[in-house]
């Protein structure tokens, strides 16, 4: 864990960045579009990048206070680096174009949202990375929240008449089938990511174990290498 001050206030800054586009976007939707706050908060970008503001300003705290990370923390927080990277993949591939359709109408709101946090959360991960090594087996569980968010969208949609993607409305994506076919494209590229943020976050744990190895113990919670 960097435990530098000015780097945790960095931290800081980007977790409050993060919080400021997501109440802006919030108050020009309820205030300019008669936004439904419910349907706001249903986008994962929006579940994605409050985890986001959870992590960076919990962790500049523990940091600060220099209190060592568990287990279970740095698992949450490599899940919200899949989360975010998950963001930015799907937003360039399939919603770049549609902005309005995700209420994101300010532009610099959508860079932050989709584009700077994502990179962000990546980078924090390898300058500060997990104080232990994980395996993408363990890691798995990391799909349970993106599993849940699909069954929910899918349950409410129809109730509520509105869903958050096109790719999620069975009206756009060519009927149920097709809506299957894209979660489960999505749920490959998860895989993939999942072992993208756990490779590098081993990678980056192991550099600076070399580098300092009183900073980043070699703690293995079992399993090989990836």
């Amino acid at each position: 864990m960097v435990r530098d001050s000015r780097y945790q206030l960095l931290r800081i800054a980007f977790g409050l960045l993060t919080l400021a586009a997501i109440v802006t976007q919030l108050w020009i939707g309820v205030t300019e579009r008669d936004a439904r706050v419910s349907n706001f908060l249903s986008f994962f970008t929006i579940e994605s990048n409050l985890l986001t503001v959870a992590v960076l300003l919990a962790g500049a705290a523990l940091a600060m206070r220099g209190q060592e990370t568990s287990p279970g923390w740095e698992l949450f927080r490599g899940a919200v680096v899949a989360y975010m990277t998950t963001t930015f993949i799907v937003f360039a591939a399939l919603l770049s174009g549609l902005p309005d359709n995700l209420d994101l109408t300010e532009p610099w709101v959508n860079f932050v949202l989709h584009q700077l946090m994502p990179i962000v959360m990546i980078l924090d991960w390898i300058v500060s990375p997990p104080r232990h090594r994980w395996t993408v087996r363990q890691a798995l569980v990391w799909m349970l929240f993106p599993l849940a968010y699909g069954v929910y969208s899918l349950i409410r949609g129809p109730i509520v008449e509105w869903y958050p993607y096109p790719f999620l409305n069975p009206d756009s994506a060519g009927g149920y089938p097709g809506v299957a076919a894209y979660s489960v494209g999505i749920a490959v590229l998860f895989v993939g990511i999942v072992w993208f943020v756990v490779t590098i976050g081993n990678m980056a744990h192991d550099w600076w174990a070399t580098r300092d190895p009183g900073s980043q113990p070699a703690i293995d919670f079992g399993g090989p290498r990836q």
